[in-house]
């Protein structure tokens, strides 16, 4: 008795293991917070601000780990001719000085590192109603901010903490958690044997033959299959199926490389569950790229590219995991996919 009461107590000893941290998106009237499963926090202004846009991202745990930046641009590069836009910065149509001491300032983006000049700069600023540009129809709303820094600071677990940017107290920065440990999805097979000539037409003909017999409304000359080495035994078999505007939705099998074909349905499901949206995703203009080994899914808001899903996935020998999962519901003209905000990334 005396044994296993001293085996409960060295339980009890031992660090509680981290959790997942579960990946958030909210808005709060003109800005916008993106946590991923690290509690790396990004907020940013949104809607018609004509190319004006603060980013602001901070990392979890006890370091000042923080960037702010002032950017003019979008999916488009302003004109030559556009002045510099530290000098015409101006807060509710006062000038607003930047420290060039901690302050790296370009012609049209304007960045610091600096914690103490972040949460110096913030304060100036979260009380205020705009951010614009001297002579420029650009508008930098600070309307929601105060509520997103709020925000990072509950997700972060920093309110009463000497860190938090708005309810600060005094517990010490190592009262907060740090950010919880990657997850690992290795690479399977990552080189594959090519497939032979005969493996690639038997599986294109089997394609051609799923596609036909699948419930697929695309145009037949829009129609296409595509086939590619997974592993030594398996291959994926990607076929069009739906098309909208700007998206196709596609349909793929796991399948043996040789006769007689087995085939099983590659269906793709988050470890999350994203707002207002399902666990289990369609393949979007789906593509497998063979230099990552990775799937990828690419779900656009609308034609020009600059809101939608983006998802990247790994074969683990069994099933396609998660490794990538960035969502930018704004569709204000400013980035591409390559730099929405991540909720979801592994090792």
């Amino acid at each position: 008795m005396r044994h296993c009461v001293f085996i409960l107590f060295l339980f009890c000893l031992l660090p509680a293991p981290l959790a997942w941290a579960a990946p958030a998106q909210q808005s709060f009237s003109d800005w916008q917070v993106t946590c991923n499963n690290q509690n790396f926090c990004v907020a940013r202004n949104t809607g018609e601000h004509h190319g004006l846009v603060m980013t602001l991202s901070r990392s979890a745990g006890a370091r000042t780990d923080a960037t702010l930046r002032i950017d003019l641009g979008g999916l488009s590069a302003p004109a030559v001719k556009e002045p510099e836009i530290a000098p015409r910065l101006l807060l509710d149509k006062a000038s607003l000085k930047l420290a060039a001491l901690h302050w790296q300032l370009t012609p049209w983006h304007l960045k610091t590192d600096d914690a103490v000049t972040i949460a110096a700069f913030l304060k100036t600023i979260q009380e205020g109603r705009a951010l614009t540009l001297r002579d420029g129809r650009q508008t930098l709303s600070l309307d929601g901010l105060k509520a997103a820094l709020l925000f990072i600071d509950s997700q972060q677990e920093r309110v009463g903490s000497e860190t938090a940017w708005i309810k600060k107290g005094d517990d010490p920065p190592l009262s907060v958690p740090p950010a919880p440990p990657l997850k690992k999805v290795a690479i399977v097979n990552p080189t594959p044997m090519p497939l032979s000539h005969t493996e690639l037409n038997d599986l294109l003909d089997y394609g051609a033959w799923r596609m036909n017999n699948s419930q697929c409304s695309l145009d037949p000359n829009r129609r296409e299959v595509r086939v590619t080495a997974l592993t030594d035994d398996k291959a994926l078999l990607i076929v069009s199926c739906e098309a909208g505007a700007y998206n196709t939705v596609d349909l793929a099998w796991l399948v043996s490389r040789k006769k007689p074909f087995s085939a099983r349905s590659v269906r793709l499901r988050l470890p999350f569950t994203p707002p207002g949206d399902s666990s289990e995703m369609e393949l979007m203009n789906a593509r497998f790229e063979e230099k990552t080994r990775e799937l990828t899914t690419l779900a656009l808001g609308r034609g020009i590219g600059d809101c939608g899903i983006q998802t990247r996935w790994r074969f683990d020998g069994q099933h396609f995991r998660l490794v990538r999962y960035a969502q930018e519901p704004a569709c204000d003209n400013w980035h591409g996919p390559d730099a929405w905000p991540t909720l979801w990334i592994t090792r």
